[in-house]
């Protein structure tokens, strides 16, 4: 399938996701890590739905290993939450 199917409308949110996610990391002095890594984890996530279905495998792994440092990103996040309650 080419065009504008709904897996490309996935990879498209996706992609804004991450935009997103990369900009308020930019804009914000104090960033909320749980915002900015669930925020790159969704999009992390959508473009892999895109991308199983209109393979590019470098793209692909690209998006396992953004998914996988925003896991990390949350975990660290929930640790130092429960070390500061």
């Amino acid at each position: 399938m080419t065009g504008l199917d709904i897996y490309t409308l996935v990879g498209f949110a996706g992609m804004a996701c991450i935009i997103a996610a990369y900009a308020y990391l930019t804009w914000s002095d104090e960033p909320n890590p749980f915002v900015l890594h669930g925020t790159n984890l969704a999009g992390a996530a959508l473009l892999t739905v895109s991308l199983l279905v209109h393979t590019n495998l470098p793209s692909l792994v690209l998006e396992g290993f953004w998914a996988a440092i925003a896991i990390y990103g949350l975990v660290k996040a929930f640790a130092a939450r429960r070390r500061a309650a």
